[in-house]
């Protein structure tokens, strides 16, 4: 398989159509290797325009990466700047996580399973991205009083819970798919003052639920 040409192929006829002009992220997706983090089963289908699943060592996490073209929109989105903090929560593969690394000072990605934990620390490492650091530990609970100038939710939530919001630096921006099937948007939200916060709601998606968030309550009758 020509990986380059298939690389080539994925900006021009995926990427670059879906509204993602930044060049800085274009580039991006030229030098970060994306078959290096996709699992080796899949290797064949790493510029696909469909999510991939996560099977480590022959068992089935249940989790996917996201679509090139998804990925890409989101990082543009968010128009992280060199001197800032991210935390994602999902790690997944860790390619996302390696994509935030290069734009960003530091990354934490948290990630509440234990194999692909593994997964995208050692793939984080094989790509020498030295700036991101992956915590095994269930994300969707922040224990720590740290405010990050950007917070990504890799995965689906039906709202975003309020200690998100929190841990946002003034000026921060927070970017997750909310809603619940088949209705999700991909939503940014940005804090303006210490109680002021602005929201918009990007582009229609959809992606499976992170582990462990809260959903809101059901009435039965």
């Amino acid at each position: 398989m020509d990986f380059e040409l298939a690389r080539f192929n994925m900006v021009e006829q995926q990427i670059r159509p879906w509204n993602v002009l930044d060049q800085e992220v274009l580039d991006l997706l030229f030098v970060l290797r994306r078959e290096e983090f996709v699992p080796a089963a899949f290797r064949a289908m790493a510029f696909t325009d469909t999510e991939i699943p996560l099977r480590i060592d022959g068992n089935d996490t249940g989790e996917s990466m996201f679509s090139p073209k998804l990925e890409a929109r989101l990082l543009q989105s968010l128009a992280i700047q060199r001197h800032e903090q991210v935390l994602e929560i999902g790690a997944g593969s860790g390619y996302m996580a390696a994509l935030l690394g290069h734009r960003a000072r530091r990354v934490i990605t948290r990630e509440i399973q234990p194999a692909l934990a593994g997964f995208a620390r050692a793939n984080l490492e094989r790509a020498g991205v030295s700036n991101v650091t992956v915590e095994q530990c269930d994300g969707s609970k922040i224990s720590d009083t740290t405010h990050y100038e950007v917070i990504m939710l890799s995965g689906a939530v039906q709202f975003i819970p309020d200690q998100f919001l929190g841990r946002l630096a003034i000026g921060g921006r927070l970017i997750a798919i909310v809603g619940e099937s088949p209705l999700m948007s991909a939503r940014l939200v940005t804090r303006n003052a210490q109680d002021a916060f602005g929201s918009q709601d990007l582009f229609e998606t959809s992606a499976k639920p992170l582990l462990g968030f809260p959903t809101r309550d059901r009435f039965t009758f």
